[in-house]
């Protein structure tokens, strides 16, 4: 997929993964799942601090190893909240929170991956570290699960918020489902099959890429002129036209071409990754 005849390829492949797929904090997680290639690594740094949406489905009355399915049952409880109950929790994980994250996570311990120290056995404490969650919104309610959906930032583990909802609730809870809904500018819905990938030619899968600046429209959009647009592709400060705040990260671009991401000075953008499309 790298290349073609010789020719490099840059862009996004958005997948719309199933469960058990992937290197994620949350394999059993569906839904989005954003492929760089080429040149467009160079912008993953953006996208991941975008917002993300995910779709969850909370199970009362049991936490497990893994605060989700797949993990061993460790405590389990006959309560089981109302609506109402669950409403009134919510606002409590909104905004900036502290947030503990899953023992089975990447977080590092002394330079190992929690998740591996957990599969030895060894017992890890965590720390607490902070979270946006721009939203929590409860979708839907039985006796015995919740559907919610969550939008947050970076560093959000949506196994922790349904853990710690469980026992502010006094029911103890975890992750029966989880689908990530959409990751900055990606939606899953726009995305490729799974499943279709090793059926799929180049040509279908190159005509299924988005270009390396889509994962940029968080950013502001500069336009370099003609010698800035040399200039920058160099690496130096180029000219560019447009405003932005001094010392703002900004993307700049020429003719609908990607050239780089940088930090405006003020009349010029000095680079910090220049975009080698060819």
């Amino acid at each position: 997929m790298a290349r073609k005849k010789g020719r490099e390829i840059h862009g996004w492949l958005i997948v719309d993964k199933p469960a058990g797929i992937g290197s994620t904090d949350d394999p059993d997680a569906t839904g989005v799942l954003a492929v760089a290639l080429g040149e467009a690594t160079k912008t993953v740094p953006v996208l991941t601090e975008a917002l993300k949406a995910y779709d969850f489905t909370v199970l009362w009355g049991a936490e497990t190893t893994t605060d989700d399915a797949s993990g061993e049952v460790t405590r389990t409880s006959d309560m089981r909240p109302d609506e109402a109950a669950i409403r009134a929790a919510l606002p409590d994980f909104t905004g900036e929170i502290m947030q503990v994250p899953p023992a089975v996570s990447a977080v590092r311990v002394d330079g190992a991956r929690a998740y591996d120290l957990a599969r030895e056995g060894e017992t890890v404490e965590l720390a607490a570290r902070p979270l946006w969650v721009e939203s929590l919104e409860l979708l839907a309610a039985t006796s015995d699960s919740a559907d919610l959906r969550m939008v947050c930032g970076k560093g959000g583990y949506v196994r922790s918020i349904a853990r710690d909802l469980g026992r502010k609730l006094g029911c103890l809870g975890h992750v029966g489902q989880l689908r990530r809904i959409w990751s900055g500018p990606f939606d899953a819905g726009d995305g490729f099959a799974f499943d279709r990938i090793d059926r799929a030619n180049q040509a279908e899968i190159e005509a299924a890429l988005l270009p390396v600046q889509a994962a940029l429209t968080d950013l502001p959009e500069m336009q370099a002129t003609e010698i800035g647009a040399t200039r920058i592709l160099n690496g130096n400060p180029g000219q560019v036209l447009g405003h932005a705040e001094f010392g703002e990260e900004v993307w700049v671009s020429r003719n609908g071409r990607a050239l780089c991401i940088g930090r405006y000075m003020g009349g010029e953008v000095q680079p910090s990754r220049v975009f080698n499309l060819g």
